[in-house]
């Protein structure tokens, strides 16, 4: 068998068998296929596309290129969640605790934020002395005792798609259907849950900028899900402006235990509410109508507060900030961006906005940038808004006193202020599962 053969094959259109899907990976991963024929193929399937096998074989190839995790110690049904990347997306941190205090253990592992998206591990890291690097055995022994535990994925899970991602990253084949699908599902397969529930962000600030390309990729991360008989429910969600107020590490922490205690900005409250009670779904716990039940008297017991207590106090985390959040290190300088007209907010490219918070300092333009924790943006007014000249519509937090033009700049033409109210577009757009499309507009 030969590369050349399988990239001419998939160049021509034509579909790939599970041998030469099996080839590629493992080649590719043992570092025997090299980066320049990988690419080729990779932008052969981006042109030609894959069908829903060939995307089954190419995550079961990737499953199998590393570990898996055993997760059978662990009593009960274990769910899972994963985004496809947003700004200001906090609510790991929110519905992880929310679904443990209720009875279902969550053995997350989470990534880091790398362009305009943040990540959850970059947040968690800034409580101080949070580690979101633990053995094996205490994350398992974590999550059997205080029912969470979020850390960094292990080093040989998946690694055909470290690789993979990469070089996608690189080559302009990031956003292609099959190859996300692959790339998500190999790691949620490969991290050993039981069910696994998909947040697709779509709009300005994601992947998928349109509700139809998102549906198609959720249809396609249920199906992979179901070969793998994990019931896998999929809610897209929009991303046409950032979630909540906040975009930053320690500010998102904030805004999350804030949104724990019941006075969260709506938009979190609602997206929260929605994605636990469907992982509470998942793991048998009722009807939709009664897991958000479940899920509110969580929050309002003040259980899931709790929860995230402990779990910051069992990984070596500070957990003073989250009973003061005061106490959190605090930004030198503090800047108000001010508008320049009178108006409502229309739209808010949302991937400008993340841009804006990385000038600052609060994410990575490569991934051995320094992060600075304290650093980011709090929005006073977004999308539906009514603001008059010369109002606050966010403040800039940062050490760098260079930053503040650039990003004052870059959030001001994110930010499209029009005479008329915009319409009014839902968290939720729409729920995938294996029996159908559910859409909310």
């Amino acid at each position: 068998m030969r590369m050349y053969d399988i990239i001419m094959k998939k160049r021509n259109g034509e579909v790939l068998n599970d041998k030469e899907i099996k080839y590629f990976i493992d080649g590719y991963t043992n570092g025997e296929i090299p980066d320049y024929q990988a690419s080729a193929l990779m932008m052969a399937i981006f042109f030609s596309g894959m069908n829903s096998h060939e995307t089954y074989l190419l995550t079961k190839c990737m499953v199998e290129s590393g570990d898996v995790v055993d997760l059978s110690s662990i009593p009960g049904i274990k769910t899972d969640k994963h985004s496809t990347g947003g700004v200001g997306d906090k609510t790991t941190m929110v519905i992880g605790p929310v679904v443990a205090s209720c009875g279902v253990p969550v053995a997350k592992m989470s990534g880091r934020g790398l362009g305009h998206t943040g990540g959850t591990l970059d947040k968690l890291e800034s409580i101080p002395g949070f580690r979101t690097t633990i053995s094996p055995g205490q994350f398992i022994e974590q999550v059997k005792n205080i029912g969470i535990s979020v850390i960094g994925q292990t080093a040989n899970l998946v690694p055909a798609d470290k690789k993979l991602y990469a070089l996608r990253d690189v080559t302009a084949t990031v956003d292609n259907k099959s190859l996300i699908a692959a790339s998500i599902m190999s790691k949620k397969i490969a991290a050993g849950t039981d069910a696994i529930l998909l947040d697709v962000k779509m709009g300005s600030g994601a992947f998928m900028k349109t509700l139809s390309d998102s549906i198609e990729l959720a249809k396609e991360m249920v199906s992979i899900g179901e070969y793998y008989r994990k019931q896998t429910i999929t809610l897209i969600t929009n991303m046409d402006s950032p979630l909540g107020n906040a975009i930053g590490n320690s500010l998102e922490v904030i805004e999350a235990v804030d949104t724990l205690k019941g006075h969260g900005p709506s938009d979190v409250t609602d997206i929260c509410i929605n994605l636990a009670a469907n992982m509470l779904y998942l793991a048998r716990k009722g009807s939709i109508r009664e897991c958000i039940k479940l899920v509110q008297d969580a929050m309002e017991s003040g259980k899931a507060l709790s929860t995230f207590k402990k779990m910051v106090a069992s990984q070596g985390g500070d957990v003073s900030v989250i009973d003061n959040t005061d106490l959190f290190d605090k930004a030198e300088i503090v800047y108000e961006v001010r508008s320049d007209k009178e108006g409502f907010i229309t739209s808010m490219d949302t991937e400008k906005c993340g841009i804006a918070s990385v000038v600052l300092g609060a994410g990575r333009k490569s991934k051995d940038d320094k992060i600075d924790y304290s650093s980011g943006i709090i929005f006073k007014a977004k999308t539906g808004d009514r603001v008059t000249k010369g109002e606050t519509l966010a403040i800039l937090y940062t050490s760098k006193k260079s930053a503040i033009k650039t990003s004052e700049d870059i959030l001001k033409s994110a930010i499209l202020i029009e005479p008329l109210n915009p319409k009014t577009i839902p968290i939720i757009q729409a729920r995938v599962t294996q029996d159908g499309v559910q859409t909310y507009l």
